[in-house]
């Protein structure tokens, strides 16, 4: 006995060792066939990070373990990627890893998990799974027999699954987009048999979208269905099974065939019971949560046939009929009750052909309360061109759709909507726009509408809008509506309404626009922005408080004209009154013309487009400033201290054109480091207060003789132009009590300066010294002639720096006596220029030129070096 459990001890360990040292003697192998196969086979590059072989896994088979896989296609469709996931799992008989090299591997079962399937077919055909590797001859042997079978992996399936993975399908010919998310499905059967059952159950989340239709949208999708396999003549029928979209459980019959040239349908389908709460089950989770409790009436039945080919031209014939009637409904803790529902509608196709499948609205009806509102019609020709006729009649309160269904709506709704339209219309003449095949009559109306929207600061208070339709033409009756302190009325015709609703096509039309106050500031919306949020060591001892950025969006569904008049506009701290123009609204751009209103006791004319169309708001503007006050529009207006900051101490009258293009900042302002463009300035009164500007301060203190405090400004024009952030001011001139000042340069948005000033300034203002120098001079017109004085500013407004340049005053009135030198010696012979410079005394006449020039500009350096040499002079004698 001992020796017997001796040897049975031996046995297992040798077979635990077996188990344990397999994976080292078979993993390596089985890669290489696995590679080689793939190679050979598959017209597409196959990579997977790793390989494992487990004995223990899946005892007592075998499990081959593929991890992190990907399938990327070769051409036609080079460098899409048709699967990839986390692993694949093989189970096999121990027994197959000890089949030589020229023997399949037969394959028992098989686990995909955390996969996303790609799935394509090109408009002309080609399909991204269609990989194997094409033979040009499959060698069959003379008495006909089957094939050999190739080297490599047979699946003899008895189980699989699908584990957390994600299918994708896309067939570019029909525009038909698929998504399966979510998808967990398994299947147990013999796939070895010809004839076999298969028991599958599946869970997924649906999406479905054809052409720009989105038909379902992650509705929750499960199937428990047994199936016949045919796997010989590759049909496939159904045996006991039930579906469920949503809730909404459906039973099917028929089968699936693939045939050589094209698949076969014959499938019936309906729901297993009558009850009303089916059509409540269509309606996704999300929105009605569940159906507990829920009291109804009446029934509600679908009922489906598909039966035909489906190749390039066919698609299979069908009948699918909803019906209900006399029905009602009521969620249980909601106070409203929907009653009298009517729904006849059949979807069907009688040729097989796509272009003969139409949609009949026979009757839907309901009441809420005393309001019935109906709606009936038919689409024919649904694939090509659909063909649309419509009724609708009565009346929804808006503000019963939360007191009837268990809907988290994103805002409350309230408002009355009213109907009674017939249309007409083909959805290619929408596309074409061409409107006037639209064949629409009736009205409806929307009166005490409420909204919340992140475009309006404030609620959208609608108390009123009518809408008439006539055939060719759809006219705004009325519309009076209000947001913060913002009122609206407008009229005007639309061009397509229908086509904006059904297609979401711009909105074209023509208004005329009317309000008492309209504040842009109401249209700002606060939207907050988390590169702004600071880290949270920077916030521990701070106000938890997110600031949010205001913006403004223009709608991009608009293409309209509005005219439009107001009494009052705000923007920001600007108020303009009796403003009126023309603005254009397309591609979220507003062009302005013949704009013109009142503004800071002036007038304003402009013109000019803004566009939110880029992620930075953009603008262009013409605008001509007529008769402004000039320190109210100092303090409105930032870009005016900007442009002309020295304005800050006039008080007076201004004129201006500018002609500007830039970015605007996120409160619609300009950003002035990107302003482009130039401008016309004209001061036409103004006084100055020196005590306003530092820079004349310092000017009155290095120049004693220019009067400041006395200043006042008539008739001086310049123009500016914009570079980088700078602005360079042209040459201008002004008087100031009799000195003329020429000025130019320019100054940045870091208020830093950099002007020069020449002041042209009569003797008389430079002492008695130049007055007698002078008048030796011109002696005939002593009183007028000048001396040019140089003067730079630098540094910023709030420090500047004035330089008088007294060596270019003197340069410049030394050679004007040497001028005046050479006229007199040319007239008279004699060296006039001593007389001048001596006052009459004699002088030694053997003196040179050179010496006299000399002397001469000594002689006015030491005049006018004493003048701004820092010495106050008294200015009570100036002038005598």
């Amino acid at each position: 006995m001992k020796k017997i459990l001796k040897i049975a001890a031996i046995i297992i360990v040798v077979i635990v060792l077996l188990l344990i040292a397999a994976p080292f003697l078979f993993k390596g192998s089985l890669e290489k066939l696995l590679k080689k196969n793939i190679n050979q086979n598959l017209n597409a590059t196959v990579e997977w990070q790793d390989m494992d072989l487990s004995l223990f896994r899946s005892f007592p088979k075998a499990a081959v373990v593929i991890n992190d896989f990907s399938v990327v296609n070769n051409a036609p469709f080079k460098g899409d990627t048709l699967a990839k996931g986390k692993s694949i799992k093989l189970d096999m008989g121990i027994t197959q890893l000890f089949k030589s090299s020229n023997e399949p591997i037969v394959v028992d079962a098989l686990q995909l998990d955390n996969a996303l399937v790609n799935i394509k077919v090109d408009s002309l055909g080609n399909a991204n799974y269609d990989i194997a590797v094409k033979e040009d001859a499959v060698s069959v042997s003379e008495n006909n027999e089957s094939p050999k079978t190739s080297e490599g992996f047979t699946f003899d399936l008895q189980h699989y699954e699908i584990n957390d993975s994600r299918i994708n399908y896309l067939d570019e010919a029909t525009q038909t987009f698929l998504i399966l998310k979510e998808v967990n499905h398994e299947g147990t059967g013999d796939f070895s048999l010809e004839v076999s059952e298969l028991a599958t159950q599946t869970n997924a989340l649906v999406s479905l979208k054809i052409e720009d239709t989105e038909y379902l949208s992650d509705n929750t999708m499960t199937l428990d269905a047994d199936f016949q396999l045919d796997l010989k003549n590759q049909k496939y029928t159904f045996l006991e099974n039930e579906a469920k979209i949503n809730e909404l459980p459906l039973t099917f019959d028929g089968f699936v065939k693939v045939n050589e040239a094209n698949n076969e349908v014959d499938v019936t389908f309906k729901t297993p019971s009558s009850d009303f709460k089916n059509f409540l089950a269509v309606i996704p989770k999300a929105y009605v949560k569940n159906l507990d409790g829920v009291t109804t009436t009446g029934n509600f039945t679908v009922n489906g046939m598909l039966k035909g080919i489906i190749d390039d031209t066919h698609i299979p014939k069908m009948d699918i009929s909803v019906h209900s009637e006399n029905a009602s409904f009521k969620f249980p803790d909601l106070p409203k009750t929907v009653r009298n529902i009517h729904i006849d509608a059949v979807l069907k196709n009688e040729t097989g052909l796509m272009k003969d499948t139409y949609l009949n609205i026979g009757g839907l009806t309901f009441k809420i309360d005393d309001d019935v509102f109906s709606a009936n019609g038919s689409i024919k020709n649904l694939i090509e061109n659909a063909l649309v006729n419509l009724a609708l009649k009565g009346t929804i309160n808006l503000a019963n759709i939360e007191k009837i269904l268990p809907v988290e709506l994103e805002q409350n709704l309230s408002g009355v909507f009213k109907a009674d339209v017939t249309t007409n219309f083909d959805m290619q003449s929408i596309e074409n726009e061409q409107y006037q095949n639209i064949q629409s009559s009736g009205t409806a109306s929307l009166t005490n509408f409420n909204y919340n929207d992140a475009a309006f600061k404030n609620e959208l208070k609608i108390a009123r809008a009518t809408v008439s339709f006539t055939p060719g033409n759809i006219k705004l009756q009325d519309l009076k509506a209000s947001t913060g302190q913002t009122d609206i009325s407008a009229t005007g015709t639309m061009q397509n309404l229908i086509p904006w609703i059904m297609a979401k096509q711009d909105l074209k039309g023509l208004f005329n626009v009317q309000s008492n106050t309209f504040n842009v500031n109401d249209f700002m919306a606060s939207e907050t922005d988390g590169k702004d949020m600071k880290p949270a060591s920077e916030e521990k001892n701070k106000t938890q408080n997110t600031a949010a950025n205001e913006t403004i969006k223009i709608p991009d569904f608009l293409d309209a004209t509005l005219n439009f008049s107001a009494n009052k506009v705000i923007y920001d701290n600007l108020n303009l009154t009796n403003v009126k123009g023309t603005a254009t609204i397309k591609n979220e751009t507003v062009t302005l013309s013949k704009v013109t209103s009142n503004l800071l006791g002036g007038h304003i004319a402009f013109g000019g487009n803004v566009s939110t169309k880029t992620e930075t708001p953009t603008f262009a503007m013409d605008l001509d400033l007529s008769k402004i006050d000039i320190e109210q529009s100092f303090k409105s207006l930032d870009m005016l201290q900007y442009l002309a900051p020295i304005a800050k101490a006039l008080q007076g009258n201004l004129n201006t054109k500018l002609d500007l293009n830039g970015e605007l900042s996120e409160d619609f302002t300009p950003k002035l480091s990107t302003l482009a463009g130039n401008a016309v300035a004209q001061i036409l009164t103004a006084e100055v207060d020196k005590e306003q500007m530092p820079l004349l301060s310092k000017l009155g203190e290095k120049v004693s003789f220019l009067n400041i405090d006395r200043l006042s400004l008539r008739d001086v024009s310049t123009v500016l132009k914009f570079n980088n952030g700078n602005i360079e001011v042209q040459p201008f001139n002004f008087d100031v009590k009799g000195i003329n000042v020429a000025v130019s340069g320019s100054h940045g948005l870091d208020k830093s300066i950099n002007y020069n000033a020449k002041l042209d300034v009569p003797g008389r203002y430079l002492g008695g010294d130049v007055s007698k120098l002078l008048a030796k001079l011109d002696p005939s017109n002593a009183e007028n002639v000048s001396v040019t004085i140089p003067v730079g500013i630098t540094g910023s407004l709030a420090n500047p720096s004035v330089s008088v340049h007294t060596k270019e005053a003197v340069n410049e009135l030394t050679q004007r006596l040497i001028e005046k030198q050479k006229e007199e010696l040319k007239n008279k012979g004699t060296d006039i220029l001593n007389d001048i410079i001596s006052g009459g005394k004699d002088k030694d006449t053997t003196k040179t030129n050179t010496e006299t020039e000399k002397n001469t500009g000594e002689v006015v350096k030491d005049i006018l070096g004493g003048i701004f040499g820092g010495k106050k002079k008294d200015t009570t004698k100036q002038g005598n």
